[in-house]
Formats: C-alpha cells, sequence, structure tokens
C-alpha cells in the first residue's frame, strides 16, 4: 500500500488508481472530485492517518477523512510513524479513539472502519475469514457476519446498494448512449472517432 496523496502532484493519485488495491492517506483526493469518484467506484481503501497528518499537512478540521467516510469511500484508520506521533503502546487505538471523539463517530462507524481496515489489509485469506466470518468475500448483506463484525446489515447494504445505483447510472448511460447513436443511424462511439479526419 503505497503512500499516495499526502503531498505532491494529484498524477500520484492517477498512477494508483491504475496500478494499487488501496493506498495511505488520499489526502488531495479532496481536490480532484472526479478521482475521488473513481476511487469510490472502484472502493479502492484509503487508510487515513489523522493524527500524522494533523501534524504535517492538514488540520483536523480541515481533513477529508469524515467526508470520504459518509460519501462510502472505503476508508479505514492507520498508524503512520507511531514513534514520532502517538504517545502510548497502542497507536492505532489513539487513532480510533481521537477520530470518534473528533467526528463524533459513531460505533457503527467504527466498526465499519474496522471491517475495512481487515477487507483491505495484507492478511491472509484464513486470518480474513477468521476476522470477518467465512463469507466476507460476497457482496453486500451477505458478505457481512454481524456477529464478527458488529456492522449492523442495514449499514451494510446501504453502502453496497448505493454503490450499485451508482454504477447502474455509469453503465446505462453509457449503454444508453451507444443505443441512441445506433438508432440514429450511426455506428457505437469510440475513442478513435474523435480524432481528425
Amino acid at each position: 500500500r503505497p503512500h499516495c496523496g499526502e503531498a505532491g502532484p494529484v498524477q500520484h493519485l492517477v498512477s494508483a488508481f491504475m496500478m494499487c488495491e488501496s493506498i495511505s492517506h488520499g489526502l488531495l483526493l479532496r481536490k480532484v472530485p472526479v478521482l475521488q469518484y473513481l476511487y469510490y467506484l472502484c472502493q479502492i481503501g484509503i487508510a487515513m492517518s489523522p493524527l500524522s497528518n494533523n501534524s504535517l499537512f492538514l488540520n483536523y478540521n480541515r481533513s477529508p477523512f469524515p467526508d470520504y467516510l459518509a460519501r462510502g469511500l472505503n476508508v479505514s484508520l492507520s498508524t503512520d510513524d507511531p514513534l514520532q506521533f502517538h504517545f502510548t503502546k497502542e497507536p492505532l487505538m489513539e487513532e480510533y479513539s481521537i477520530a470518534a471523539q473528533i467526528w463524533k463517530l459513531s460505533s457503527c462507524d467504527l466498526c465499519e472502519l474496522a471491517r475495512n481496515s481487515v477487507i483491505t489489509s495484507g492478511f491472509s485469506h484464513h486470518k480474513k475469514q477468521h476476522w470477518l466470518g467465512t463469507n466476507y468475500t460476497m457482496e453486500g448483506v451477505a458478505g457481512n457476519d454481524v456477529g464478527r463484525t458488529n456492522v449492523p446489515n442495514i449499514r451494510v447494504a446501504y453502502r453496497y446498494e448505493t454503490l450499485v445505483d451508482e454504477l447502474s447510472n455509469v453503465f446505462f448511460n453509457q449503454t444508453s448512449r451507444r443505443m441512441y447513436d445506433i438508432a440514429e443511424g450511426g455506428s457505437p462511439r469510440s475513442d478513435s472517432s474523435n480524432t481528425s479526419r
């Protein structure tokens, strides 16, 4: 999981979008809504470290973390340089407790973050099954074992149905446009149709 979108040009986020399943930080996605939308549609994991970001780049009150969570991006909390930014032997617990206090996160929010963290982690399939349940790879409510994740099915259903609706809108509009072109006597659009004649 590369550090990406913490600082520097946004092109790094574009490269990560094409090459990675998840990234660390992603702060600069707030400046590029189209790219943020692509990260959402593909559910690319974004592990954020608010304590580190607060010290180096972005104050808590300007952090995009709560917006990303509310929009359904696949965010989780992580540590970054724990010896430098944390004060206890449990730096990840610091991240969770500070995030919960600052952004008034509910227990449902915290459990969703923890579930996202395990899903996007490098743990083996066997370990993920232990923490999330045997069906964790299934989509929607079918992949949620409430007894293990403590994430209510209604939250998982909402996230899944919203994502499916967005994907349907994107692909339906593209299909409709092609069908319109064919009905008008043209051929389906392709990228090469806009080249010079």
